[in-house]
C-alpha cells in the first residue's frame, strides 16, 4: 500500500507491526527549499514548541487527530448518527461539534462522510515504507543533486523511526537532511551525525524571554545544539522565520545573522517570510488562530531584512 492509499485507511493496529513504526502525517513530493536539489519531504508529528504562527498545526500533537474542513460539510449527519462513541453533535447554528477527548479515531466517520469533510491526520508507517515512496523520484534526485528531508513536527521527537529511516536512506544512496527547532537533547543530535548529511536549523528569536513568549520554551538548548553541531563538523544552514511584530526588528535580524557568521561550518542562512497558508489547519482543529489579522511581509520589506542580514553572513537566501 503506497501512501495515497494509505491516506485513506487509518489504524492504530498499524502502530505495532513487527520493528520500528513512527506516525507520519504528509508525504511532499517535487519540494525545492529544503536542502537542495529536488527533494521528498516527510513530516512527522509532535513538536515541543508551540509557536503561534505555525503553518503545520496538525504537527503539534505527537498523536493521531480529526481534521474537519467545515466548508465541505453538508450537514447530514450520518457522521454523527454513526459515531460509537456519540463524540459528534450538531450545534445549534447547524455547525459540527467533536468532543476530541471522546474520540476514539475508530475512523467512523471518516469512512462515512459523503462530502469528504472528515478526515485522521497522521498514519503509522514503517521506514521501508516510507523510503519506499521517497525512491519513487530517485531519478530527480540524481539529475538534480536533491533527496529526501525529514521534518515535521520536530522529528527527534521520533528518534528511533528518524534514525531508522535515515540510515534506510544512506544505505539507498540517497542525501539526507532533516528540519529541526533544535529543542531536543544533545544526545538526539550525536546519535544523528553520521546519516545525515544537513542540518536546516530554525531559529525563532535570539533573546531568551521573547523566545519563550513566541513558542513556549526557551533558546537556550536550541543554540547550544546549533553551536555543537557545527563544531562537530556537521553542516548547518540557518533559518529565520520571519514573523511581522514578532522577531523581524533590526536587532534581532542582525544578532541572529551575527550568531549565523560564527558558526565554522555555515551552508547558508535564510529568511523564510511569514505567510497564512496554515490558518485553515487551525480551524480543521478546533484551534483559535493566534496571527488572525496578521500581514505578511512586503517584498520590500523581506528583500530588506535579507540585506541586512547580508552584511554579516555571505550566502542569504529567501524561502529556505
Amino acid at each position: 500500500m503506497n501512501w495515497k492509499q494509505r491516506q485513506h485507511s487509518f489504524s492504530l493496529a498499524d502502530r505495532d507491526r513487527p520493528g520500528p513504526t513512527g506516525l507520519v502525517f504528509d508525504i511532499q513530493r517535487f519540494a525545492v527549499h529544503d536542502g537542495g536539489g529536488i527533494r521528498t519531504l516527510v513530516f512527522l508529528k509532535g513538536c515541543p514548541l508551540r509557536c503561534r504562527w505555525c503553518q503545520n498545526p496538525e504537527s503539534m500533537n505527537p498523536a493521531p487527530e480529526i481534521m474537519r474542513i467545515a466548508h465541505t460539510c453538508i450537514s447530514c449527519v450520518k457522521c454523527m448518527a454513526l459515531c460509537p462513541r456519540q463524540a459528534i453533535r450538531f450545534a445549534a447554528n447547524g455547525t459540527v461539534v467533536i468532543d476530541r477527548e471522546a474520540c476514539d479515531l475508530c475512523g467512523e466517520c471518516v469512512a462515512t462522510c459523503y462530502a469528504g469533510s472528515m478526515t485522521i491526520v497522521g498514519r503509522y508507517l514503517t521506514p521501508g515504507e516510507v523510503l519506499d515512496e521517497v525512491c519513487r523520484d530517485a531519478k530527480f534526485y540524481t539529475v538534480s543533486g536533491g533527496g529526501v528531508t525529514f521534518s515535521g513536527g520536530e522529528p527527534t521527537l521520533q528518534l528511533d523511526f528518524l534514525r531508522a529511516c535515515l540510515r534506510e536512506a544512506k544505505a539507498r544512496g540517497l542525501h539526507t537532511a532533516i528540519e529541526t527547532c533544535g529543542h531536543a537533547p544533545w544526545t538526539s543530535f550525536a546519535g544523528l551525525l553520521g546519516d545525515v548529511d544537513l542540518f536546516l536549523c530554525d531559529i525563532k528569536h535570539m533573546d531568551g524571554a521573547r523566545h519563550r513568549e513566541l513558542t513556549g520554551v526557551s533558546n537556550e538548548r536550541i543554540l547550544e545544539n546549533i553551536e555543537r553541531l557545527s563544531q562537530a563538523g556537521a553542516a548547518v544552514r540557518l533559518r529565520l522565520p520571519l514573523i511581522p511584530g514578532a522577531n523581524d526588528s533590526e536587532a534581532n535580524v542582525t544578532a541572529t545573522a551575527r550568531f549565523a557568521a560564527g558558526l565554522p561550518h555555515l551552508r547558508g542562512f535564510d529568511i523564510l517570510p511569514y505567510h497564512r497558508l496554515g490558518e485553515s489547519k487551525w480551524r480543521q482543529l478546533d484551534r483559535p488562530y493566534p496571527m488572525t489579522g496578521v500581514a505578511p511581509h512586503t517584498r520590500a520589506e523581506v528583500l530588506a531584512r535579507a540585506a541586512l542580514a547580508g552584511e554579516y553572513v555571505a550566502t542569504v537566501g529567501i524561502g529556505g
